[in-house]
């Protein structure tokens, strides 16, 4: 098995091992994976933080050892914090990389790091004003950064930022945590998962008091949430319909 990190500071992650493909996910700068199958050009890898599987421009990131991927693994949280920072190299080359950047390989990298870290977990009361960071950010396919965001990217990030792990998409986020009746039940911070005329989820936000939800649609925004969905008051309707509650923390 081999093993690879992420040296750059976002790096799209395929469908299909083609520049042309649709991008599914990003990798962020420290992000580490196993290496799945491995062609002259591209590299189907499985990402450590969620097992999201996709495919990776072989010059887009680093192989490692599996004694520093397990390193890194074991290693306390320890993101950067600031929208977008610098790391630098030996050579005092300056690399761009976003907020929720991994740090715990920048000693595998032979970087280094002088910016504004997190590195504990955050109370649940947290998670609202984290997620104001994301505000207006461009929805975004396959995106995980203030600079362009999907929906679940978007809720991933903003746990991830807190210290918590969900997996990448809605409809495997809905997976995790406890289910809740109703939304008098909720809390802020719980998340609301949203279903397609098929009935398979497609979507989620994040909740806030007095019935307002958080999420990505066109780009980060607050609309009201109530028993059917996301009331949207620009349009005078409904945009989503409410699937589920989950209370994660």
């Amino acid at each position: 098995m081999q093993y690879g990190i992420c040296n750059l500071g976002i790096v799209p992650i395929r469908i299909e091992p083609s520049d042309i493909s649709e991008m599914v996910t990003q990798a962020l700068y420290g992000d580490v994976f196993k290496v799945l199958e491995q062609r002259k050009k591209w590299s189907r890898v499985r990402f450590a933080f969620d097992n999201y599987e996709g495919w990776i421009d072989n010059k887009q990131y680093l192989e490692i050892e599996e004694s520093s991927y397990n390193e890194i693994l074991s290693s306390d949280i320890n993101l950067s914090k600031d929208l977008i920072e610098f790391v630098t190299d030996e050579s005092n080359n300056l690399y761009p990389i976003p907020v929720g950047s991994n740090l715990n390989g920048l000693q595998v990298l032979k970087h280094h790091f002088d910016g504004s870290t997190i590195k504990s977990n955050s109370a649940k009361e947290n998670i609202i004003t984290t997620s104001f960071l994301y505000l207006n950010a461009p929805y975004f396919w396959g995106g995980k950064t203030p600079f362009g965001i999907d929906c679940s990217g978007f809720t991933q990030m903003v746990y991830k930022l807190n210290g918590y792990k969900l997996l990448r998409d809605a409809s495997e986020q809905a997976t995790q945590g406890e289910a809740l009746s109703f939304i008098e039940e909720s809390e802020p911070g719980d998340l609301a998962f949203f279903d397609n005329a098929e009935g398979h989820i497609t979507h989620v936000g994040i909740i806030m008091k007095d019935n307002y939800i958080i999420h990505a649609h066109g780009k980060v925004r607050i609309d009201r949430l109530d028993h059917s969905g996301i009331y949207n008051k620009e349009k005078n309707a409904h945009t989503h319909k409410l699937r589920v509650i989950k209370k994660i923390i």
